[in-house]
């Protein structure tokens, strides 16, 4: 059997989740469902532009991922009742304190940047704890909802049609992976890959390598900061520990999952932890320990992730 190439496997994907809210029922599963799996997997697609498209490592993307839910929910509980105003609130907050940390720590490497991705994460986390006055505290923040979105000749109504709210989903999610599939195939992309590969040889070609990994960290901050902010609409709800470094490493776990080298692989991981989370969650409160274990396998015997299996096996 021969191995798909790229954009058919991308056609199925396409196909897969345009179509999910018709076919999710059919298997036990529900449209809200569907749409924390394709928000979690953005975030999941956006750490692995940096991880596995650039090769440094963050266990800090949660406090961009939590800016993105708080930046909803504080500008829908007290500035303005407009769900795409507090879209683009989550996604701008994110996205300056993503560049204002990634200049402090752009010349650190392996370990070190990870370790103080964390440090920076805890930051924000112990704010949005503390700060009970106005983010709730350990309460969370709640007394807020999405609203309906008007678009001048028509109104979309998200607020109690999971199905409206799905393709909402789907949309920022498309574009999303869409720009970053665009900046992969860009020369900035290939100069990623490069570093990736060879950070002491691209420094030799004259590659300015701290300021194009300054450039990844925005941009795969960018992006989680709008699965942040669409996870908070899902909810309804902004809860701290949205910011906490554990959340970091489900993002982790799902890119590795399903293939971090691979564009969609992160998707797959994805699917297959909120979909085993949803259904172990409910038999056992030890869920998380069964999550671990099938997690142990395939990184011991499929390095390459499920994608990696389902690759395999296509190509033989």
């Amino acid at each position: 059997m021969t191995r798909l190439p790229k954009h058919s496997t991308s056609m199925v994907v396409w196909l897969l989740l345009l179509t999910l809210p018709f076919w999710m029922s059919a298997i036990g599963g529900y449209t809200a469902l569907g749409s924390r799996v394709v928000v979690l997997a953005l975030a999941a697609m956006s750490l692995n532009f940096l991880l596995g498209f650039t090769g440094v490592l963050s266990f800090g993307h949660a406090a961009y991922f939590g800016l993105g839910v708080y930046g909803v929910g504080l500008t829908l509980k007290y500035l303005l009742p407009n769900t795409l105003v507090g879209i683009a609130v989550g996604v701008l907050a994110g996205t300056i304190a993503a560049a204002v940390v990634g200049a402090l720590i752009v010349r650190l490497r392996g370990v070190y940047f990870a370790m103080v991705t964390i440090a920076f994460g805890q930051v924000f986390y112990f704010i949005a704890y503390r700060w009970n006055t106005v983010t709730g505290g350990d309460d969370g923040l709640s007394g807020w909802r999405r609203v309906p979105i008007e678009l001048g000749v028509t109104r979309l109504d998200i607020l109690g049609n999971d199905k409206a709210f799905y393709y909402l989903v789907l949309f920022c999610f498309a574009g999303a992976v869409t720009a970053m599939a665009g900046l992969l195939a860009s020369p900035f992309g290939r100069t990623l890959l490069a570093i990736r590969e060879n950070e002491r040889r691209a420094r030799f070609l004259g590659i300015p390598v701290d300021q194009h990994i300054w450039l990844s960290w925005v941009t795969s901050c960018m992006f989680v900061s709008l699965a942040g902010a669409l996870y908070a609409l899902l909810n309804n709800f902004a809860d701290p520990h949205d910011l906490r470094w554990d959340q970091s490493g489900d993002f982790v776990i799902m890119a590795v999952l399903g293939g971090m080298r691979a564009f969609w692989g992160p998707l797959i991981g994805a699917a297959i932890f909120v979909v085993l989370q949803d259904y172990v969650s409910s038999q056992t409160e030890n869920w998380m320990s069964f999550i671990g274990l099938f997690f142990i396998l395939v990184v011991l015997f499929f390095p390459r992730g499920v994608l990696g299996i389902l690759r395999r096996k296509s190509a033989s």
